[in-house]
This record gives structure tokens, C-alpha cells and sequence, in this order.
């Protein structure tokens, strides 16, 4: 458990063979309702690997606990050594080779960060060889909501590129730490002041922050192409 309502959990494919994925796929978990109808839910994948399309040997997600909910059940439950049926890797909220920006801004609440922490060694090439910078905007209720809060700080410190900016909706830290923000996401947003011309900006998380934080940036002006968007919904 990496926050009260939140497990990290690690796979390896059952027969044995590696995991190809670009930073910012998910895979899809299938499993049956109590009476027996198929459906599924979907998961980004986490793990830091070389940030490319390089096989990977973990397949790492975290999963958000929901009263009720179905895929709570099925994870909750599982052991160390329990198998699950999974397909991927799918979507396209990666980044993109053809961009040509000098900033991102990468914006998240809840589970909505680990695609960005499986971007982690793409963002440090990218600050290498074009030179762009990125700003990682993340909403959490209270520290303890904070998923992979160390890593990131780690890496913003290690990576001169990459700032990271902890957003407290509810109770902030007891000590604070610079690049903290009281207040939700769209407030760090908007104290970046997103540049039209040279900025791209990726949401992911809750509906509302994605859908929020899409009419600030547009009433900004900034581009639609600009804004990249996955919304996670909590689905029992």
C-alpha cells in the first residue's frame, strides 16, 4: 500500500517472455462480475523502464481501492503468485518524437502520476538532447495521498530539466517543501503562466481536473493539439 486506498502491484507475463510499452500505454485487466459477466478495467503502466519501446521484465500499476468495486475485490485479494488475464499495451498518451515545444507541463491528481513516472528516463534524454524543460503539476488531498512523491523529488533534484510541483487541495505539509502549492491543480497551472507558442500540456486523473484544467488552458489560448488528456474513472 503506497497511500490509505492505494496498492502498487507488480506483474511478469506467465509464459515467461518480456513486456514492450512506450511511457504512457495501459494495459487492460479482464475478469468476470460475481454473476459471471466479462468486463474489464485499465491500469497505466508504472514502471520506470530505459524510456523507450525497450522490453521490460515488470509490469507495474497502481490501483486505486473502491468500495464495492469489482476490480477492488479481485486485487485486493490477490496473493503474491496470483495471476490475472491482461491485454496491451494500449493508448497514446505518450510523448510525442515529432514534438518540438520547449515545455511541458505535466499535470495529474490520484493514479493519474504513474504514466509520468514511466516517462522519467524519456524526460531526462529529452532535457538532454532538445533542451525542453518540464514541470510535473500533481493534486493530492493530504502528503499521505502523494504517490511516488519521494522518486519525483529525487529526480527533480537529480535533473536540472524537471521541476516538480506537489499541489495540497486539503492539508498541506507539516514541513513544507519548496515547489509546494496550497489549493488544487489549477493553481500551480495558472502560476505557470502556459506559454501558447512553446508549451504542451498532458492531464490525467479525475474528470473534473481533466475537463477544469482543459477550459482554463483553452481560455488561455493555448492550442487544442496542445492539450493531451487521459481521464481515470473510479468504476465499480
Amino acid at each position: 500500500m503506497i497511500a490509505p486506498a492505494v496498492r502498487h502491484m507488480a506483474f511478469e507475463r506467465a509464459d515467461g517472455e518480456p513486456f514492450a510499452f512506450i511511457p504512457g500505454q495501459f494495459i487492460q485487466i479482464h475478469f468476470n462480475y460475481a454473476d459471471g459477466k466479462p468486463t474489464k478495467r485499465s491500469y497505466s503502466v508504472a514502471t520506470v523502464g530505459t524510456g523507450d519501446a525497450t522490453p521490460i521484465d515488470r509490469i507495474e500499476i497502481a490501483v486505486s481501492y473502491v468500495d464495492g468495486g469489482a476490480a477492488t475485490d479481485l486485487l485486493s485479494n490477490l496473493e503474491v503468485g496470483g495471476t490475472v488475464d491482461a491485454s496491451g499495451p494500449y493508448g497514446r498518451f505518450c510523448l510525442m518524437d515529432a514534438d518540438t515545444n520547449s515545455r511541458y507541463l505535466l499535470v495529474a491528481t490520484g493514479t493519474g502520476v504513474t504514466p509520468y513516472r514511466a516517462m522519467l528516463p524519456l524526460i531526462a534524454r529529452l532535457t538532454r538532447t532538445r533542451g525542453c524543460t518540464f514541470e510535473l503539476v500533481y493534486g493530492a488531498r493530504n502528503e499521505g495521498d502523494l504517490l511516488y512523491g519521494e522518486e519525483f523529488a529525487a529526480f527533480a533534484e537529480a535533473n536540472p530539466g524537471f521541476r516538480f510541483h506537489p499541489c495540497f487541495s486539503r492539508t498541506p505539509r507539516a514541513l513544507p517543501r519548496p515547489g509546494d502549492t496550497a489549493g488544487r491543480v489549477q493553481v500551480a497551472i495558472d502560476a505557470l503562466k502556459p506559454d501558447v507558442a512553446g508549451d504542451i500540456v498532458y492531464l490525467c486523473g479525475n474528470p473534473d481536473m481533466v475537463d477544469q484544467s482543459f477550459g482554463l488552458l483553452k481560455d488561455i489560448g493555448l492550442p487544442v493539439p496542445h492539450i493531451r488528456r487521459e481521464k481515470y474513472i473510479s468504476s465499480r
